[in-house]
């Protein structure tokens, strides 16, 4: 998922600082799917109007939340790092999809 987004985050010209931020809130939303979701995981990333929204559906009827992590914790910072990176993020009414949105200063034309 990481070089496919790469790969069209490179097509839309998206700037490099930016693309790194989009590149690892994509693999934090996929690791969630994979780990708490059920059944397959989709990715859908949304070019328009100067906002790149990106949509991570699963088959978990429980919406994504945020978590607190201890120090010492190896996990459960995915949800808090996408919320630091993107413009802003959230959940389908279903809770089957989580989102995050990027506001884009360039791109493709």
């Amino acid at each position: 998922m990481r070089k496919i987004t790469a790969a069209h985050l490179r097509l839309w010209r998206v700037p490099e600082p930016t693309a790194e931020n989009v590149i690892l809130a994509v693999s934090e939303l996929v690791t969630n799917g994979i780990q708490h979701g059920h059944g397959a995981v989709g990715l859908k990333a949304i070019y328009s109007d100067g906002v790149l929204r990106v949509e991570v559906t699963d088959g978990n009827p429980s919406p994504a939340q945020l978590a607190k992590a201890d120090d010492d914790d190896l996990s459960g910072r995915g949800l808090f790092l996408v919320a630091v990176l993107a413009h802003n993020w959230g959940v389908s009414d279903d809770g089957h999809t989580t989102w995050c949105a990027f506001h884009l200063s360039s791109g493709r034309p």
